[in-house]
């Protein structure tokens, strides 16, 4: 985009704004707006744009509103390429996409397939348990739960048992229903002191059983093991090949068929189930059972694997036994998954390592905030190896106050309590430049409209903020509309890196606003006036200010011109008599030469009032020179009209200083009932004193005042003076 064409109508008070701004040659224009004219209306529709919303008139919402911003080929701006920088927003943050510029790309991508491929296999392994246990819990979790304190570490739960895993040769339990048994019902029954005691006594007798049997051992061969043993063989064709088992009961029993080692099995098994004390044993159990309505489901099943008793006195002991045997079912996929996870986790300390050597542009933006920025704190990042890895999806600050004499690490909260407004608006600044860094990584089209950014800050900071704009200017795919009410700071980008026709100036009249080329903004009297002082009468006027200023820095007050010139400025009995030829004396005897002006005859006050007048219609802009003679005009007609009423030439005399103030004061005690001079003379004091003692090096208020306002009130002084009788004593000329 090489020109932004802005066509607005009833904008938050924007009456109606058409203007294109080239970029075709530069990228940064420079728009200095008077307080109340249009800035931040022009900001808020920017604003709007960026966020997607309406525009609107505030006051008069049903004002029809128009907002058209669009490119040289007519294409409205997107709202992903404005991005408007507020003087201070609180809220405003980094967001997600300003951890990006943490980002290894190569590195982020081969640890984020790293976690790809363990996810993979986790989820094959998970799938494969959720089938062998018929559970409807989170397997993971549960696994977590069983083998560690936490209900967060599955992979450690994992590697745990690992041993374990290798060493068993068998899964017994892992038909068993996981939910069966691992029930809250049941685990709260299980769980009471009546069935802890029956069950203690039934395991009692099964063990005694046990040990009385021929075949089976307690701990090492119970009747599970050798119906596994009998299976196994079988399956494995040992019958088949004429193999045969024998069995150690006291004297050798040789089997030769799987049939007779079942029946075996079957006939050993019912000899200690069948036993009389443990059926009653038995009975009880189911009794207390049968009671308890809501654990159907659990004595159904428990009536159909009566083995699973004796392991109902130790739950935490079943729970392990019961998940190594679903996974000694699945071991292949365990397997992948542990192999997977440790080599996954060999090369993340690698890349973490290499992500905590490098530099990332999130540093070099802490750096340069760092460097640049006065403030009482530094800036650290403390999470960034996580961000970089995508395991956190936003950076966390670290701060470390410094008041000089020690140090100590804060958090934001506290803070921002300690810190001042301009401090906190120092850390806005910050999310600021992640949000432009951002943009710059990903080499995004942007134009960035800025909004008094520099407000309210010390010079240390105010430069550091035009160095950072200056830094945005450099960047092929950035352009900035930068909008500010304080002149010194208009000045200074103007002097940096803001080409000077790419200054403009707001000026707002009743028909709207129009952006007019910028004049005057390096030293106004040296490069315009000063230039023009014998052939423009009105910035000849103008110049009575600074010529004066500098008399009074080189010679002192008590020089007889700058007497003179302050009787130009305020009504004196000589204010009339100074003519032209005395102001050119004035003039050469301070910067040399003999020229004199075309109306050396005339007197300056003469001259005054006629430019004055001719201000009233002049064509509406910056002018800088119609508003200081319309201000000294105004200065010494108010001061006529109050030396006239007050009618008192001793107490004129005796007026040292600050004499408008003073001839107001007495003008509000003698005439306190005449409000509307009184009032018109306020607003005298109030908007013309920066204006008529301005000075080379000062004049940004002059700036800030209206143009309409200044003629509307000469009008209005010229009114009071046109009630006064004629007079005598001097000659006023007024329009």
């Amino acid at each position: 985009m090489n020109r932004l064409k802005i066509d607005l109508e009833n904008c938050y008070g924007i009456k109606k704004l058409n203007v294109v701004l080239d970029f075709s040659v530069r990228k940064a224009f420079a728009i200095y707006a008077p307080n109340g004219s249009m800035k931040s209306s022009l900001a808020q529709t920017f604003k709007d744009l960026a966020d997607g919303t309406t525009s609107k008139d505030r006051i008069f919402p049903a004002r029809p509103c128009t907002r058209n911003i669009a490119d040289e080929s007519g294409a409205l701006l997107s709202k992903e390429s404005v991005l408007v920088i507020r003087p201070y927003d609180e809220v405003f943050g980094h967001t997600e996409k300003t951890s990006t510029l943490l980002v290894d790309a190569k590195l982020r991508k081969e640890y984020e397939q790293l976690n790809v491929d363990i996810d993979k296999a986790q989820d094959t392994f998970l799938k494969a348990l959720k089938e062998q246990s018929k559970t409807k819990k989170d397997i993971a979790t549960e696994i977590a739960s069983t083998f560690t304190t936490s209900p967060n570490e599955f992979f450690k739960a994992l590697l745990r048992i690992e041993n374990e895993l290798q060493t068993q040769r068998d899964a017994p339990l892992a038909d068993i229903h996981y939910d069966t048994i691992f029930d809250d019902k049941v685990l709260s029954l299980l769980e009471t002191k009546d069935f802890k005691t029956l069950i203690a006594e039934y395991t009692k007798k099964y063990t005694e059983l046990l040990g009385k049997s021929t075949y089976f051992k307690r701990g090492t061969f119970n009747y599970y093991n050798a119906e596994t043993v009998a299976k196994s063989l079988a399956d494995n064709g040992f019958f088949d090949a004429s193999h045969t088992v024998n069995l150690n009961a006291g004297q050798p029993l040789v089997i030769t068929t799987q049939k007779q080692l079942v029946d075996l099995i079957s006939r050993e098994k019912e000899s200690i189930t069948n036993d009389k004390d443990l059926r009653k044993k038995f009975a009880e159990i189911e009794k207390l059972l049968n009671k308890n309505v809501t654990v159907r489901d659990f004595h159904a099943y428990l009536g159909d694997h009566e083995e699973l008793l004796p392991k109902l006195a130790d739950i935490p002991t079943l729970r392990e036994e019961l998940w190594k045997s679903y996974i000694k079912v699945r071991y292949p996929l365990y397997e992948d998954l542990i192999t997977k996870y440790r080599a996954a986790e060999k090369r993340k300390k690698e890349i973490v390592a290499a992500a905590n050597t490098q530099r990332t542009q999130w540093e070099a933006v802490i750096d340069i905030f760092n460097d640049r920025f006065v403030v009482p704190f530094k800036l650290t990042a403390k999470n960034r190896t996580a961000v970089i890895l995508g395991e956190e999806p936003m950076l966390t600050l670290g701060f470390t106050f410094d008041d000089g004499h020690e140090q100590a690490t804060v958090e934001k909260p506290t803070l921002m309590q300690a810190l001042s407004t301009g401090e906190k608006k120092a850390l806005y600044i910050l999310n600021i430049i992640f949000e432009v860094e951002v943009r710059r990584k990903a080499s995004q089209d942007t134009i960035f409209v800025v909004d008094d950014i520099a407000d309210s800050f010390d010079y240390k900071n105010k430069y550091a903020i035009i160095q950072y704009l200056q830094d945005i200017d450099e960047d092929p795919h950035f352009k900035q509309v930068i909008l500010t009410h304080n002149f010194d700071f208009f000045r200074t980008i103007q002097s940096r890196f803001v080409r000077y026709d790419h200054c403009l100036m707001a000026n707002k009249n009743t028909n709207g606003i129009t952006l007019d080329k910028a004049t005057g903004i390096q030293n106004v009297f040296v490069k315009d006036w000063k230039i023009n002082f014998f052939t423009n009468q009105r910035k000849r006027i103008a110049s009575i200010p600074f010529i004066r200023n500098i008399i009074e820095y080189t010679k002192g007050e008590q020089d007889a011109d700058f007497a003179a010139l302050t009787a130009l400025l305020h009504w004196k009995a000589n204010s009339w008599q100074i003519s032209h030829s005395d102001l050119d004396s004035m003039y050469n005897k301070v910067f040399g030469g003999t020229e004199v002006s075309p109306a050396s005859s005339k007197t300056v006050v003469e001259s005054i009032h006629e430019e004055a007048a001719a201000c009233l219609n002049a064509d509406t802009g910056i002018n800088f020179e119609n508003k200081i003679v319309l201000s000294i005009a105004i200065r010494l007609a108010a001061e006529q009209y109050m030396i006239d009423r007050i009618n008192d030439s001793e107490f004129v005399d005796s007026i040292t200083s600050n004499q408008t103030r003073a001839l107001l004061s007495r003008f509000r005690t003698q005439f306190k009932n005449d409000t509307a001079a009184v009032h018109v003379l306020q607003r005298v004091a109030l908007m013309t004193p920066e204006n008529i003692h301005l000075n080379s090096f000062m004049y940004e208020p002059i700036l800030d005042m209206s143009d309409e306002h200044l003629r509307k009130l000469y009008q209005d002084v010229n009114a009071l003076n046109a009630t006064l009788p004629k007079q005598t004593a001097v000659k006023p000329a007024l329009a």
